[in-house]
């Protein structure tokens, strides 16, 4: 597609969505790591573990080897087992669901407040049964969802609360940090996230007998703790306890995450000036609705996420996209609703159950967000989103 009426982009080169920010700090903590005695199972996943706990105020952290790995451990150590049922989001990434079926259970989809976009506190009490026992609640775009009324229904109902947090680390809930809060919660560190490992994940707890678990679980169910053991150890000797998965992280992915989180300030704060600079401008526009916030939530924004006021253009969210992108401004959907993936549709999972997340979905895109971005590049992203809206303007 070319740009609009077939003249010159905003910008000659493409700006993605999302980009991690590697620095020569993170090449030698890695090069320190690949030189080292320990590649994997050594002393910079303790390191980072502990930076993890100093962080977030957990007293428990478990690191695995991506967002997902966390997820799933989070419904295991749960007790989440078959014919159980779990809450969450439609909006969200797909394994915020796909954990829960890998434990067997069944994913229920809660709908979303339309304002903030984050599930809806009401929704969930609305679809607890007698199967249900646990409530993933996902930090969307990195504002914090609203936790105390969801701990409140999870702990009248006497529920697991697991908090995906793949989107919001540094961010604050009435001004504590998340990872402290909930039951469990999880991390990613994908390189499109606020910090990187490459690939990673962590679980966090304040638990100790669920921090067990996690600690089995990542290493294929085996344990060397003499203490669960059913004989006296000797030298080499461990047991399977359980059926658990090999989701180590390595030392050189461990020791990029402690490098990066030594920047997790300055990567907070910059996302915050764009998101604010986007805000700004945009709240301008008559043909796009802002996120709204809650003053609950002290919010490190991973995406920043448009919503089109379709009633006020002239095309659908397709033809703004391809628009944008012929601009060269990366863009990217997040998120298509979950139970609308042909996997779900396959197991029975109908469109309709989630009206206000669908209605959401039909008009939301994300444009770029990272540490890397100048203010040139914010100016023509905003420069671009304005002028495609406004030459498809009623």
């Amino acid at each position: 597609m070319l740009a609009i009426n077939g003249g010159t982009p905003t910008r000659t080169e493409k700006i993605s969505y999302g980009k991690q920010y590697i620095d020569e700090n993170d090449v030698k903590a890695v090069t320190a790591a690949l030189t080292s005695s320990h590649l994997t199972t050594g002393p910079a996943i303790k390191n980072f573990e502990k930076k993890l706990c100093e962080l977030t105020g957990a007293r428990y952290t478990v690191t695995v080897s991506n967002g997902t790995a966390a997820l799933h451990a989070a419904c295991f150590a749960a007790g989440i087992k078959s014919g159980d049922e779990v809450i969450t989001t439609p909006i969200t990434f797909a394994a915020s669901a796909n954990c829960i079926l890998y434990c067997g259970g069944i994913p229920v989809f809660a709908d979303i407040n339309p304002y903030t976009w984050n599930i809806d506190p009401n929704e969930i009490e609305k679809k607890i049964t007698e199967k249900t026992k646990a409530v993933i609640a996902v930090d969307f775009t990195g504002q914090v969802a609203q936790l105390n009324e969801i701990r409140e229904i999870c702990k009248k109902h006497k529920l697991t609360l697991i908090e995906d947090a793949a989107h919001s680390i540094g961010s604050k809930y009435n001004n504590k940090p998340v990872g402290g809060i909930a039951d469990l919660t999880t991390f990613s560190f994908h390189p499109v996230k606020t910090i990187t490992c490459g690939e990673g994940g962590a679980i966090l707890t304040n638990d100790e007998g669920l921090n067990k678990i996690l600690e089995i679980f990542r290493t294929h169910g085996i344990t060397r703790d003499p203490n669960i053991m059913s004989k006296e150890p000797f030298i080499g000797y461990m047991e399977q306890v359980e059926l658990g998965y090999n989701y180590r992280l390595t030392d050189i992915q461990a020791a990029l995450g402690v490098s990066q989180l030594a920047k997790l300030d300055k990567f907070s704060t910059r996302r915050r000036e764009i998101v604010s600079k986007y805000n700004e401008a945009f709240k301008q526009l008559p043909q796009i609705i802002l996120q709204e916030t809650i003053p609950e939530s002290y919010t490190v924004p991973h995406l920043y996420v448009v919503r089109l006021n379709l009633k006020k253009l002239t095309v659908g969210r397709g033809i703004i996209m391809k628009a944008l992108d012929a601009e060269n401004i990366g863009v990217q959907v997040h998120y298509i609703p979950v139970y609308y993936h042909p996997y779900y549709q396959k197991l029975g999972y109908s469109i309709g159950q989630c009206p206000i997340a669908e209605e959401l979905y039909e008009s939301i895109f994300s444009i770029p967000l990272y540490y890397a971005l100048t203010d040139v590049d914010v100016a023509s992203v905003i420069q671009s989103v304005r002028k495609v809206v406004e030459y498809y303007s009623k």
